[in-house]
């Protein structure tokens, strides 16, 4: 008797010895798992990554907002950046030809580099202007400012974070699946703002040659720009051809750019006896990080608002376009200054 009690006391000890350290275990934290590192270029495509990748990544805009993209060389601190990355986003085409160059010398072995126009359209759909001549070699590469492309791009970034990292694939799907959705509707809005504007209206003078790929869209003529592919100003004899072609075709306005004023672009205007509007941004993204209309989608909305309403059409559409990040979308973004 005395032994069978014994052995039902070494059970009962054994037992809770068991649940104890079953209890240790369930209580022990788990390490998180370490987030990818994400490195982009200009501010747009930055924004639609931190729309897509959500807290699963770490994400770092290497270009500095309000740089001009074609001209910015990446300096020497920038290589540990480039150095530290699991996946390089560029817009491609030729934008950021400084920042491939050093990334190519410096990336880790299995880090990847995504080239989004490139992937996005082919040479067929290429566009060659007056500050991107095909004589140069490489098309206009500013797709983003339409967002049919913006829609490819978006795509285009979901598909290679989750190949990157399948773990957070689910995360990655329903921050696109919500982010297109926004894109969509800008889309959309726009095609509806743009049937408000005058047919004749419908024509585009501008700083720099950015708006191309919108044109075509949207059905707008671009009339020129004041840069040429050099980013010097332009000759005596184009400053007439689109001063006189201003008066005749009696354009409602010429478009600068907030970052880059053109004093060239406001002489054309004044002498085409037409309105100047120095307040467009194909780059950089309106109000501070972390108001709503910080975004891509912001950006564009604001551009479009101040056009359209400038060539006399509605921008009523686009006030139903939410520019703020999608839910969960909050990256852990380190900004360079």
């Amino acid at each position: 008797m005395t032994s069978l009690k014994g052995s039902a006391w070494t059970c009962v000890i054994l037992a809770l010895l068991l649940v104890a350290c079953g209890r240790q275990e369930e209580s022990k934290p788990v390490a998180p798992a370490a987030k990818i590192n994400v490195v982009t270029t200009v501010a747009p495509i930055t924004s639609m990554v931190e729309n897509i990748a959500g807290d699963k990544a770490r994400l770092t805009g290497i270009i500095p907002e309000g740089i001009n993209s074609h001209t910015f060389e990446p300096v020497p601190s920038d290589i540990k950046i480039l150095a530290e990355a699991d996946l390089l986003i560029v817009n491609g085409l030729k934008l950021e030809e400084p920042t491939l160059k050093l990334a190519n010398a410096n990336m880790k072995q299995g880090s990847m580099l995504l080239q989004l126009g490139d992937k996005a359209i082919t040479e067929k759909e290429y566009i060659y202007d007056f500050s991107f001549p095909k004589r140069h070699g490489h098309p206009n590469p500013h797709l983003w400012l339409n967002p049919q492309h913006a829609i490819q791009y978006a795509r285009l970034i979901r598909d290679e974070l989750v190949r990157l990292d399948p773990e957070n694939k689910p995360a990655y799907e329903q921050n696109a699946a919500a982010y297109l959705k926004r894109l969509e509707a800008l889309d959309q809005a726009v095609q509806e703002a743009v049937e408000t504007i005058p047919d004749g209206n419908r024509r585009l003078l501008t700083y720099h040659d950015s708006w191309p790929y919108f044109a075509r869209r949207y059905g707008f003529q671009i009339i020129g720009a004041v840069q040429p592919s050099d980013f010097s100003d332009p000759g005596p004899r184009e400053v007439k051809r689109l001063i006189d072609q201003i008066r005749k075709e009696k354009v409602p306005a010429v478009f600068g750019s907030e970052v880059f004023p053109s004093p060239v672009l406001e002489q054309i205007a004044k002498e085409g006896k037409t309105r100047y509007i120095d307040k467009l941004r194909d780059d950089e993204l309106p109000g501070k990080p972390g108001e709503p209309q910080h975004s891509y989608i912001g950006m564009m909305i604001e551009n479009l608002m101040i056009m359209f309403e400038a060539l006399g059409g509605s921008t009523e559409a686009l006030k139903n376009v939410d520019p703020t990040p999608v839910a969960g979308a909050h990256a852990d973004y380190r900004r360079k200054n």
